[in-house]
């Protein structure tokens, strides 16, 4: 008689393949992958080689875009 098991704590090969590495395991738990606006900018991100002048200047260009707003705008409520 074959043993009963749950299929879905089998790993899936298919799955494994497609996931992007460059993801944290906690993004992925709040279910964010490479197909998500949020998890493909992680996915970017982490994919970056800190010794390619390339990566870092491309590290460089995501800070000032996401920092610039927070900045201008914390600039505007002040002055």
């Amino acid at each position: 008689m074959p043993q009963e098991y749950d299929r879905d704590l089998e790993p899936d090969p298919i799955r494994a393949f497609v996931q992007h590495s460059a993801i944290p395991a906690d993004a992925r738990r709040m279910g964010l992958d490479k197909n998500t606006e949020e998890g493909a900018m992680i996915a970017m991100a982490g994919s970056l080689n800190p010794t390619k002048l390339t990566h870092r200047l491309i590290a460089w260009i995501l800070l000032v875009a996401f920092a610039a707003p927070f900045v201008l705008g914390l600039v505007s409520e002040i002055f």
